[in-house]
């Protein structure tokens, strides 16, 4: 922020500086300014213009003709001779800035050996920076030396593993204290990076099924923390990564935890943010409840979620087990990654090493607000979008995770995503990139950001829909609870019902939104807004609970049967509450935890989502990714302008699903008979060609030996 001090310079380019002076100070007044170097040179600035601000300040647009050295700590000196640190701030967004100083190499943060462990940190601005070290109690303080690209550099010969570590960097006039933001791992509520032995961070592999395309994939989100805090499920280390994965006798008599993830078919886990965020003391984590989107560290992990949050190794051998487990039981393993804004900017790494650097700001110094945390990270910056890139491909080398889930991600470049998905798909064939497309008001212009409008230039990357959770179950703003969904009663939607059941990437019913199915993630319900079930108890106050049963059931049949990525928010398939509320990344464990006993009381709908998983899983035509086959092979029909009759066949399937959110009764009659799949939970294999079609139903028809002889 500026215009807060009495004096103020800031290096805007390289041959621009822009001075600030309050009037309240010699009136604001100087006919003459120099730049002054560390050895006491000096060097005209020239005066280009001056005007009075709204502040009460006098702004002075100075140029500059000698060649400026960054890295040296200047001074800008007035006509009363007083100075100030001239600041780096709008230089570090030029072109020329990114390639003076772009390093392509891979060696910043640590590179641990045995017998000696080499430092290296990316601080271009810097005039010093040093190395405090501490081993065995005692700190060690080492200068470090500037080399090519603004790489600070030290070596210390001898064995730090389990060592602690710190930066003091001398940037702007002010020393400060940084963690590594290339470090890899941390002791308790991030006060000290550590050294650790990377070779010793180890996920065993074992074969998981075959993926065709992301559409193959059924997302289950759930945090590692709600999803075994509730009491009296068996688990013995709730909350933590460890009890994600426990599992006893009690457990699997409960069918709780881990014991119940594993029976429902999901191929995905989506894990909500995993690495180190700020809004939990790690060292009394029921203090305070956090959902996570509050970064610190992106390649260390959250300590919180650890039995052992001081230890710098206890965080990563617990994820690498969850992970190792999960992979057992064929379910891979999504992260949700928040690069759009940091936790505290003042305090965090990045603007603790090059000030400016990695946040929108723009000419006048403010920043970018587009996330409503005043931080915008600035992924167009050349050592931004490198840093971010080489933080996923790193948790991907270290922890083999699956995919990502961006949080915000319309706040990034959309060449950012691309290179991130190029890189981890470089690494796991079958690796998902997907994230909130939302079109947020950044400094980034629109037609760079990673939103849905812009989704055509990242073909392989994935967004939420937020036209099918609207369109399907009704809005979600809490202005909006009331407003109802096709699935909830809006039988006027039924032509967009249609688009969405098509993964929104043709014309069907309305103009499409996505390139193919495969960019399409359909959704109801996730962490954000109420839950679906809280949301029809507002939309359908006039509906009897078992009616709001059926259509929560006719939600989870659209997202499991439209043409897309399927996503399930966990505790969805058995009405999860939280009493009302729309955003509960704050509330408490009560409000959040996973409700196993609630569980055993909608065993229906546990059955049903079941049965939805595994009719998707048996049935490729419900999982087409690219466009072309949608047009081919998907269409429509209706009864009454309320019925919507779904209809997908090809050479080997044959399906028409049928959805009647009314409460009204109607028929349907076959050309020829259908065996039923599913009406309103799995059905017997019996062959109708005339269907009664009951109020609130969802049912499923498959002829996939249509063509068979004789069978027409």
């Amino acid at each position: 922020m500026r215009q807060e001090k009495y004096y103020e310079a800031y290096l805007d380019d390289y041959d621009k500086v822009i001075v600030f002076m309050s009037r309240n100070s010699y009136e604001g007044v100087s006919n003459k300014f120099y730049l002054k170097d560390d050895q006491g040179h000096l060097f005209d600035l020239h005066i280009q213009s001056i005007e009075t601000t709204q502040n009460n300040y006098n702004k002075y647009t100075l140029a500059l003709y000698d060649p400026i050295e960054i890295g040296v700590e200047y001074q800008v000196m007035h006509q009363h001779a007083r100075g100030v640190v001239l600041e780096y701030s709008g230089i570090v967004k030029t072109e020329r800035f990114d390639e003076q100083f772009f390093y392509d190499g891979n060696d910043l943060g640590y590179t641990y050996d045995r017998d000696q462990t080499a430092f290296a940190l990316w601080a271009p601005t810097a005039s010093r920076v040093k190395l405090e070290v501490c081993k065995n109690n005692r700190l060690y303080t080492y200068e470090m030396k500037r080399t090519d690209k603004g790489v600070y550099r030290y070596t210390i010969l001898e064995n730090l593993e389990n060592a602690t570590y710190v930066y003091l960097v001398r940037v702007n006039g002010v020393w400060r204290e940084s963690i590594d933001p290339y470090g890899t791992a941390s002791i308790e509520n991030s006060r000290r990076s550590a050294v650790v032995d990377l070779d010793k961070i180890r996920v065993r592999d074992v074969p998981l099924p075959k993926m065709t395309s992301a559409c193959d994939a059924i997302i289950y989100e759930t945090s590692v923390r709600d999803f075994t805090m509730q009491k009296g499920i068996g688990v013995t280390m709730p909350g933590k990564f460890r009890g994600f994965v426990e599992e006893n006798e009690i457990t699997k008599q409960q069918c709780s935890g881990f014991s119940y993830l594993k029976t429902l078919g999901i191929t995905h886990i989506q894990l909500m943010p995993v690495t180190d965020f700020g809004s939990v003391d790690e060292n009394y984590p029921l203090m305070h409840y956090n959902w996570g989107y509050d970064p610190v560290q992106y390649r260390v992990l959250e300590g919180s979620f650890s039995t052992e949050p001081a230890n710098p190794y206890g965080r990563m051998f617990e994820l690498t087990k969850l992970i190792e487990e999960c992979h057992k039981q064929g379910i891979r393993v999504n992260l949700d990654v928040v690069f759009n804004h940091v936790y505290d900017k003042e305090t965090h790494a990045f603007e603790n090493t090059v000030p400016n650097y990695y946040f929108q700001m723009n000419e006048n110094g403010d920043f970018s607000n587009g996330t409503y945390c005043g931080n915008d990270v600035d992924s167009r910056r050349n050592m931004c979008h490198k840093y971010i890139v080489d933080a996923c491909t790193y948790l991907v080398r270290t922890y083999h995770i699956d995919g990502f889930r961006f949080d915000l991600m319309g706040i990034l470049d959309v060449a950012t995503i691309n290179a991130v998905y190029e890189a981890c798909k470089a690494l796991n064939p079958d690796f998902m990139v997907y994230g909130e497309g939302w079109d947020m008001p950044s400094f980034l212009d629109s037609g760079k950001r990673a939103s849905i409008s812009n989704n055509a230039q990242m073909p392989y990357v994935a967004h939420f829909s937020d036209r099918f959770r609207d369109v399907v179950k009704g809005r979600t703003n809490t202005n909006e609870v009331s407003v109802k969904g096709y699935c909830t009663g809006a039988v006027y939607l039924l032509d967009i019902m249609k688009n969405c059941l098509s993964g929104s990437c043709t014309n069907i019913g309305m103009e499409p939104m996505f390139t193919h199915p495969r960019n399409a993630v359909n959704y109801v319900e996730c962490h954000d807004n109420m839950t679906s079930w809280d949301k029809l108890k507002e939309c359908c106050k006039e509906d009897s609970k078992e009616v709001r049963i059926a259509r929560a059931k006719m939600l989870m049949a659209a997202v499991l049967l439209a043409q897309g990525i399927p996503f399930i928010h966990s505790g969805q398939e058995f009405a999860r509450s939280k009493h009302g509320l729309p955003n509960t990344y704050e509330e408490s464990d009560e409000i959040n935890k996973l409700d196993y006993l609630r569980r055993n009381q909608y065993q229906d709908m546990v059955k049903i989502t079941k049965d939805l998983i595994r009719i998707r899983k048996e049935h490729p035509i419900l999982r087409y990714s690219m466009k072309e086959d949608v047009e081919q092979h998907v269409s429509f029909s209706d009864i009454a302008q309320k019925v919507l009759l779904y209809k997908i066949r090809d050479e080997h399937d044959d399906m028409v699903i049928i959805f009647n959110p009314t409460g009204e009764y109607f028929s349907y009659e076959f050309e020829a008979a259908y065996p039923l799949l599913y009406y309103n939970g799995a059905s017997e294999d019996i062959l109708i060609k005339k269907v009664n079609i009951e109020p609130y139903s969802t049912i499923v028809f498959s002829r996939n030996d249509f063509l068979k002889p004789g069978i027409r």
